[in-house]
């Protein structure tokens, strides 16, 4: 499964990290989608190996109040519906 994760993460673009954000309803700035983009390029790998530990309150600043609200519940909703393939 890592191995398929690590390919699909290579090949991400950024119309693709927006794309998924705006289909979940969260509208990134321009500021917001660097940073998530290249957040998820460099550390796919550390948060899906103990996503328990991850602490996404230390990213709470590069984001507005809203979009980290919807980022944070986001990524709970996809541990939550994935972690035991993981």
């Amino acid at each position: 499964m890592n191995f398929l994760i690590k390919n699909y993460i290579n090949n991400l673009t950024k119309d693709q990290v927006d794309s998924f954000a705006k289909q979940n309803n969260v509208f990134l700035s321009p500021e917001e989608l660097d940073f998530t983009y290249n957040f998820v390029k460099k550390n796919h790998s550390e948060v899906l190996s103990d996503f328990t530990s991850f602490d996404f309150s230390k990213y709470q600043k590069y984001y507005s109040q809203e979009n980290y609200n919807k980022i944070k519940n986001l990524l709970y909703l996809y541990y939550q519906k994935y972690h035991q393939f993981l």
